[in-house]
């Protein structure tokens, strides 16, 4: 079923002018192009023909963008994913966590991702941990499933 309004139309809508309103990091105009692009006749396209020669049916496909952001080419993707992590779910609560790094630490990511990520990740896990074996907050033993965005955004589900 095709959503109401797609994210591509949007941004060949209103895209020029936001961009000329904001700014915008480099690599996020390079996702919006993609998006605005994505299934046009700007990249190109193929055509699909039905082997039966009874049908002789054509059909004329455009090309995707394969950005990793776009929801029409990683949308099947995240659905599969999606459903393999709810087989690993346990029985209990869970709290959607989000830290978010601030923009002045944006260069360092660039030039040292492994040593930043790395800090990243322990020290949310250590964050969360402590307030969690804190009997005043929770008083219990937490588990997490990180995941980074590299948008400056890491995405913590937190399991109780």
């Amino acid at each position: 079923m095709r959503p109401r309004y797609e994210l591509a139309e949007i941004l060949r809508k209103y895209g020029k002018d936001y961009r000329l309103k904001h700014k915008i990091p480099y690599h996020h105009h390079k996702v919006f192009n993609a998006i605005e692009r994505c299934r046009t006749s700007a990249l190109g396209g193929h055509i699909e023909e039905c082997n039966d020669e009874s049908c002789g049916h054509i059909r004329i496909s455009y090309n995707s963008c394969r950005n990793r952001h776009c929801p029409k080419c990683q949308g099947v993707q995240r659905d599969k994913w999606i459903e393999a992590r709810k087989t690993e779910l346990l029985d209990c609560k869970y709290y959607h966590v989000v830290f978010t790094l601030p923009e002045a630490v944006n260069s360092f990511c660039m030039h040292y991702p492994k040593e930043l990520y790395d800090m990243l990740f322990l020290s949310s896990i250590e964050t969360l941990q402590t307030f969690g074996r804190d009997k005043k907050h929770l008083g219990a033993e937490v588990g997490a499933i990180s995941i980074l965005h590299t948008w400056a955004t890491l995405e913590i589900q937190l399991v109780l």
